[in-house]
């Protein structure tokens, strides 16, 4: 009876270092995608550029 006593007294209520990973890694996750949704028509628009200019093959034409 003692050692339930202790266990009882040893578990904390809140969040485990597992779950707190978790949140953290939820929330970076959605910072990145927001990030990337937010820069997509930039970087499509500069890949359009970029293919538009000759991409890697335009070394002769643009030094």
């Amino acid at each position: 009876m003692n050692l339930a006593m202790r266990r009882r007294k040893t578990l904390r209520a809140g969040m485990s270092g597992r779950q707190l990973l978790v949140a953290q890694a939820a929330l970076v996750g959605g910072v990145i995608t927001a990030l990337f949704v937010k820069e997509f028509p930039g970087i499509v628009r500069e890949l359009r550029i970029y293919r538009m200019t000759g991409g890697l093959r335009a070394h002769r034409r643009y030094p």
